[in-house]
């Protein structure tokens, strides 16, 4: 069975106008969401717990709690983007993420300090990626790929640029007032953008492929669908578990705190690579051949990492092309959809297949370190999490599906 080709499935028209502004915008307020709304929270952490004296077990259970109503909330999410676009779920969950900050800054309790963070989440599914690749998906088809690349290259610098911010506002503020501000920074540069630069048109949905048949609800129960699902629900687990245990499993085998950080920093400066490399194999592969490579070689620089004790070098080079996989499986991720059931329903669909994955990644990081006891260390864990990154390489199999006529044969051009 052959199987479509590249960011070819049913994108739609070409000619499509496109709001020049969406791009910059949606590039400006992926830095600014993610860094306040997510990696604001590791560095304020410590001080939180010190302040208050909440265990770090209750803190990280909020903000945890926090990921997995995104993944749930984002379904609902979903629909509404692909009926009104947009607009009105990024800028309501702008207000509503700059809300949240605030009650979690003012929280007397635990309950109150959980609920702000419940909030945090339904912010985070209506202004982090899945919106975004929603909104570009539909303007920029059939070159949504380079779109899509563009905006997480930008979302990359979210911690580069409010991890050190964040820590010097609370250098000379308590964690509290860190927030405030932090929540006054994203208000101002998030709600207008995204009630001015996404009020352009939303485009009538192209119609379904030939291949795809019965409407967003047979596809979403389909074998294929569920499949590949399961596929990215075990490989997101593997893979956050692996970035949250790099540090301990480098402590573990002697290396210094410092060379356990440049590795994960290593990591992260090839996630970034990744992301640039995307849209070539999405030109030379298939999406089920992309799916399955990806997820197996993620499996592989597990297994390495879990079985090499040294030397460094060798740990820091498997870190960085662990880093690449994991930034090209961000794309593959968004493109998913796309590729093999169209853009009619991307929103839907794509909060449908995302959020078990999202939720597993949520839990990934307790899980890990909950393993690591029992099973003697963080190499076992490792290993373990290579056997189930293979077995998702192997379900994604399951998620072939029949191809568009003509694009098997004529994958699409990319503008450089």
């Amino acid at each position: 069975m052959t199987e479509p080709h590249g960011s070819g499935a049913a994108t739609g028209a070409g000619d499509r106008s496109r709001p020049r502004a969406v791009l910059p915008a949606l590039c400006l307020t992926q830095i600014t969401g993610w860094g306040i709304l997510y990696y604001a929270f590791p560095v304020l952490n410590p001080s939180i717990t010190a302040d208050t004296g909440w265990g770090t077990g209750t803190t990280t259970v909020a903000f945890s709690a926090a990921l997995v109503v995104s993944a749930l909330a984002g379904i609902h999410v979903g629909r509404i983007l692909d009926r009104r676009g947009p607009r009105i779920a990024m800028t309501i969950g702008s207000v509503l993420g700059t809300l949240s900050l605030l009650l979690v800054a003012a929280a007397p309790n635990p309950a109150v300090f959980l609920a702000g963070w419940l909030l945090a989440g339904t912010a985070m599914a209506a202004t982090f990626y899945q919106p975004a690749f929603a909104a570009l998906t539909r303007w920029w088809a059939p070159d949504h790929i380079r779109a899509l690349t563009i905006v997480t290259l930008a979302g990359g610098l979210a911690s580069t640029v409010f991890a050190p911010l964040t820590a010097a506002l609370a250098a000379h503020l308590s964690w509290r007032a860190t927030y405030v501000v932090l929540a006054g920074i994203l208000a101002v540069l998030t709600v207008p953008t995204h009630a001015l630069a996404l009020k352009a048109p939303w485009p009538p949905a192209p119609p379904s492929p030939p291949h795809v048949t019965g409407g967003s609800g047979a596809v979403a129960r389909s074998r294929a669908f569920w499949m590949l699902a399961a596929a990215f629900t075990l490989s997101s687990f593997a893979m956050y578990a692996v970035v949250i245990g790099l540090v301990p499993l480098l402590l573990e085998r002697g290396y210094t705190t410092t060379q356990a950080a440049w590795a994960l920093g290593l990591g992260g400066a090839g996630q970034t690579l990744g992301r640039t490399l995307y849209a070539a194999l999405s030109r030379r592969f298939g999406v089920t051949t992309r799916t399955v490579t990806l997820i197996g070689l993620g499996g592989l620089t597990t297994a390495a990492l879990a079985t090499a004790a040294g030397p460094y070098p060798l740990l820091a080079t498997v870190s960085v092309i662990a880093g690449v996989v994991r930034g090209n499986l961000t794309l593959l991720q968004a493109t998913s959809v796309t590729d093999r059931w169209g853009t009619t329903h991307y929103g839907r669909l794509s909060a449908l297949l995302g959020a078990p994955a999202h939720a597993a990644a949520a839990l990934a990081p307790f899980a890990g370190a909950l393993l690591a006891g029992p099973l003697g260390g963080h190499s076992s864990v490792f290993a373990l999490l290579a056997v189930l990154s293979a077995a998702a390489a192997v379900t994604a199999l399951g998620a072939r599906t029949l191809p568009q006529s003509g694009h098997a044969r004529n994958p699409p051009t990319m503008v450089p």
